[in-house]
């Protein structure tokens, strides 16, 4: 049966071409779809039908899995109950993107997913205890597979070893008698693959560079925490010191090697830069084993928010100032203690900053493994 073409709007699909190719994916064939890179094939991996032809066109072995495609970044969790908080951080910043990720999967039968998955289609997703998963940044792609009911597997729409297509007439001219239905938008916005990352815990490897780089991937890896008080010479520095031994702690590091780890925490003040950490700050953090000798009070820049994963501030005041500074971060910037401000210690005894600092530390302990994700 010929290929049936529906020619499509790369930024606005009409409603009616999205729902005549998810009714092919119902019925079990098999749909060209566009991403940013290049054109995808896709079936259901309930199908069975769908999937030994994707097989067959893809001359790929039963026992070897495809890439899940998913129109949604929510919908990491579906295919990996536990991801990690690398992956998650990964996906938060490169989804929708040119980024495919290998996560470990332990357990499959464990992934919400795996109650509409039999063996074989458990089989088509998970490979070696891992699962493949990528989430397009392109119109047609998104509102195609979100509009899928069943879990969506994808390959590029190209026979074994011939050139990915970046178009919807290198379909048509290279690979007609694959798919049955093609939703052509015209050239793709790359026109070269997706980055592919391998991550497991806290490290990754990039086993293919695409649109995205390697130097691209190691800032997208990247955990930044930034803690911001008024001055930047007591609460802020103290809960950097504190915040650093404790994530070294959990990844079974020294603190000088947090960088290593791609952890990166800092510090700054609403109105900041004077001076060091305060007297009473140093005494109080060298009595627990942490030096602020070498800290330099600095003020927060937008840059500075821009680049953390999470801004954490000491009152509600600098909340709302940093929102003022920039408005489009708000959603990173939060108290660090959510029941109320961390009241300023500067020009109390020794016994107000030992309480501070207690109030800081077991805040941290509590928040360690949400603030690392």
């Amino acid at each position: 049966m010929a290929m049936e073409v529906i020619e499509v709007d790369p930024v606005a699909p009409r409603a009616e071409a999205i729902k005549q190719a998810v009714a092919v994916m119902d019925r079990g064939g098999l749909v060209a779809f566009p991403t940013e890179t290049v054109y995808g094939i896709a079936a259901r991996v309930d199908r069975d039908e769908a999937m030994t032809r994707l097989r067959r066109v893809k001359s790929r072995d039963d026992g070897k899995a495809f890439t899940v495609h998913v129109g949604r970044r929510e919908d990491l969790t579906r295919y990996s109950s536990e991801p990690g908080s690398l992956a998650i951080r990964l996906a938060r910043r490169g989804w929708p993107g040119p980024l495919t990720l290998i996560l470990p999967v332990a357990d499959p039968s464990s992934a919400p997913v795996s109650h509409v998955l039999d063996g074989q289609a458990k089989q088509a997703v998970y490979y070696e205890r891992s699962v493949g998963l990528r989430c397009p940044d392109d119109a047609v792609a998104a509102a195609f597979l979100a509009s899928v009911s069943g879990p969506v597997v994808a390959a590029s729409a190209n026979a074994a070893g011939a050139l990915p297509p970046n178009s919807g007439r290198d379909v048509r001219d290279r690979f007609a008698d694959g798919p049955d239905l093609l939703l052509d938008a015209g050239p793709t916005r790359f026109s070269k693959p997706s980055t592919i990352v391998r991550v497991e815990g806290d490290r990754y490897e990039v086993l293919r560079e695409g649109v995205l780089d390697r130097g691209i991937i190691e800032r997208m890896c990247a955990l930044r925490l930034l803690f911001v008080c008024t001055g930047n010479t007591c609460r802020s520095p103290m809960a950097e010191g504190l915040a650093k031994r404790l994530i070294a702690e959990r990844l079974g590091c020294d603190v000088a090697e947090l960088e290593e780890h791609n952890v990166f925490v800092s510090s700054a003040g609403v109105s900041g830069g004077i001076g060091g950490a305060s007297p009473a700050a140093m005494a109080v953090m060298a009595g627990r084993g942490i030096d602020l000798s070498n800290h330099r009070s600095a003020q927060v820049r937008p840059d500075d928010v821009k680049q953390a994963d999470h801004v954490l501030v000491m009152t509600s005041s600098h909340r709302d100032y940093l929102v003022r500074l920039c408005p489009e971060e708000a959603e990173k910037i939060s108290l660090l203690i959510p029941e109320g401000d961390v009241v300023d210690p500067m020009g109390g005894d020794e016994e107000r900053y030992q309480a501070c600092a207690d109030l800081l530390e077991s805040s941290l302990r509590s928040r360690v493994e949400e603030l690392m994700s």
